[in-house]
């Protein structure tokens, strides 16, 4: 399929998994899935739901060996874009490589991790190597911890990405600990969120799409549509047997966006983030 998807952006999916249950898998991982998730099925996906290009995440149970993804995104350059997981060492070299591959950040999940210390020199220097990359930095952790870690990084000048709403725990709604100042931060124009991942907001699925509804106008106040950007979070790990590429779909319509909302969500915000500029929107 990668021959034939249409060389302008219909919609962008900002945030996707592609792996092998035959991969090895670190040890330090949290699920192992039992299943394939294959850049086949992905592109069908993207294709049924009227999607043209995406964005494959690496996922934290493959750790920082991520030849899986960069084979993908070698299989449709002109499509896919990634982000990568990379051990504190690695070279300018290999990241200058990764870029040349469609690699445009890299992500810290830090989810059941202790949080890092931004201020050791080993960070520094690689951060360094991003901002000159203009690469981003996406973080993967529970909004409480979300403002110090971004405070932690936005003196590198590097571009920061919070996932899935930053994690909120949807039955605390809207002055949850960490929400508020992760809205102040928005506005400093460094910050950018992923509206994705509506079904892990630790509520139920009623109270999770009602807490989204009720961010969205917050996030946009704050961020600016412009640095908003929707993912399905496909294959929806841990989630797999309730939750389809569909459904995440229709969370995204129940959301109410209005059309130019939606297309700044599915174009224009991902086409710069992720730097799709060689693309027509």
């Amino acid at each position: 399929m990668s021959d034939t998807f249409p060389a302008s952006i219909l919609g962008i999916d900002g945030h996707a998994h592609v792996f092998s249950r035959e991969l090895d898998l670190t040890s330090a991982r949290r699920y192992s899935p039992d299943y394939d998730a294959t850049l086949a099925a992905y592109q069908q996906n993207l294709q049924d739901h009227g999607l043209s290009h995406g964005v494959l995440v690496q996922p934290s149970f493959l750790g920082s060996d991520n030849s899986f993804l960069l084979d993908a995104l070698q299989q449709a350059p002109a499509q896919l874009r990634g982000v990568v997981v990379v051990d504190h060492d690695i070279s300018r070299t290999q990241l200058d490589e990764m870029d040349r591959l469609g690699v445009v950040g890299i992500r810290l999940n830090l989810m059941g991790k202790a949080l890092p210390d931004f201020s050791e020199p080993q960070w520094k220097i690689l951060f360094g190597h991003i901002a000159e990359l203009d690469w981003h930095v996406e973080l993967h952790r529970h909004v409480a911890d979300i403002p110090a870690l971004v405070r932690g990084l936005l003196p590198f000048g590097v571009k920061v990405v919070v996932d899935h709403f930053g994690r909120p725990d949807a039955r605390l709604g809207l002055d949850q600990p960490g929400l508020r100042e992760m809205l102040e931060l928005g506005l400093c124009g460094q910050l950018w969120l992923k509206v994705s991942g509506i079904y892990r907001l630790e509520g139920s699925e009623q109270q999770n799409l009602d807490f989204a509804c009720a961010a969205l106008p917050l996030l946009m106040e704050s961020f600016g549509q412009q640095r908003l950007v929707w993912g399905s979070d496909w294959p929806h790990t841990q989630h797999e047997g309730q939750v389809n590429y569909t459904q995440v779909v229709e969370q995204l319509h129940a959301l109410g966006c209005t059309p130019q909302v939606m297309r700044s969500l599915l174009i224009e915000a991902p086409q710069v983030l992720f730097d799709f500029s060689m693309v027509e929107a």
